[in-house]
């Protein structure tokens, strides 16, 4: 729900525990309470207090404000402009969490396959990792599988939906979506489609280590060619940047009244017309009838552009 407060700690009451929230807000089930004696985690120091004045003020400047924490790996961007202070970044990263391992520079995704570029820079070489999300389990090799921390809440929005459907995941990677849907809503079906061998690989490992072996079924292939037809009450087109040449195939694989869930980059100034437009357009090259139910940000995806995720209901 986005409400935890993640600068308390949740405190154990005897049989119960409080968990720390960021407003008063009705809670259908849940006994909110004024927690009178709250324990606050310890700051963590920002990377230029550990720095102090081993550095120039203009590096200071153009230190990392934040990083993303994978299990026990830290992926971190890094401004070009002090790519050279990389080791001691990584350094540093390392003795702020003690329990991480290993830190990973990260310039981005690359290729169909989505494959980061990512360089070691400090700690050990391993990068394959138990990532634990919102009661999931993932397991990946952060050197060669994506993870993007800005989708969270969508992740778990699909987690509230699908119950009892038949859901066709059309970009499954590593079970980014599948999963999340699998161990919460427990849909009838979910057919999870990766064209990359290796995110392959460990989506049906990740099958297996969430217990839902027999809700998913994996399936090595190109989506656009492996997508079933006319089965799905729900399908999910989880990927950007290309995902409108897959419209057609995603559009084909729902039956009458199916839910599509369609993600996108769109330009901030075009948002949400542009991504509406390719739906309704895919729609009417079908010969169908769709109704818009909701567009939404998921979150900044480069200057000026947007990451967006469109739900159309297909008659």
């Amino acid at each position: 729900m986005g409400l935890l407060d993640k600068r308390r700690k949740t405190v154990s009451k005897g049989s119960y525990v409080e968990i720390p929230v960021t407003g008063h807000l009705p809670m259908p089930g849940l006994n909110v309470v004024f927690q009178e004696h709250p324990e606050f985690y310890d700051r963590f120091p920002e990377l230029a207090e550990v720095f102090g004045d081993e550095i120039a003020p203009e590096e200071r400047e153009r230190l990392p404000r934040g990083w993303f924490i994978l299990g026990t790996v830290i992926t971190v961007k890094i401004d070009p402009e002090i790519e050279h202070l990389k080791g001691k970044i990584g350094d540093a990263l390392l003795a702020i969490y003690p329990r991480c391992s290993t830190v990973l520079l990260d310039r981005g995704i690359e290729g169909q396959f989505r494959e980061p570029n990512r360089e070691v820079i400090a700690g050990s070489d391993r990068t394959e990792t138990i990532h634990r999300e919102n009661g999931v389990v993932f397991k990946l090799d952060a050197m060669r599988t994506m993870f993007s921390p800005g989708n969270l809440r969508e992740r778990m929005r699909m987690g509230r939906l699908g119950s009892g459907e038949v859901v066709v995941d059309m970009f499954a990677g590593i079970g980014y979506f599948s999963l999340p849907m699998a161990v919460h809503s427990r849909p009838k079906k979910i057919v999870s489609i990766e064209i990359n061998p290796v995110a392959y690989g460990y989506l049906v490992e990740n099958v297996s280590l969430n217990h839902v072996e027999d809700i998913v079924e994996p399936v090595l292939g190109n989506c656009a060619e492996a997508a079933p037809k006319g089965v799905a009450d729900r399908v999910v087109m989880g990927y950007v940047g290309t995902t409108n040449q897959y419209l057609d195939a995603g559009i084909a694989a729902l039956r009458p009244g199916g839910v599509l869930h369609y993600h996108q980059t769109v330009p901030e100034r075009l948002y949400p017309h542009e991504i509406e437009a390719e739906v309704v357009e895919a729609a009417e090259r079908a010969g169908r009838a769709v109704k818009i139910e909701r567009c939404a940000r998921v979150k900044k995806y480069s200057p000026g552009m947007l990451h967006a995720v469109l739900d159309a209901r297909v008659e």
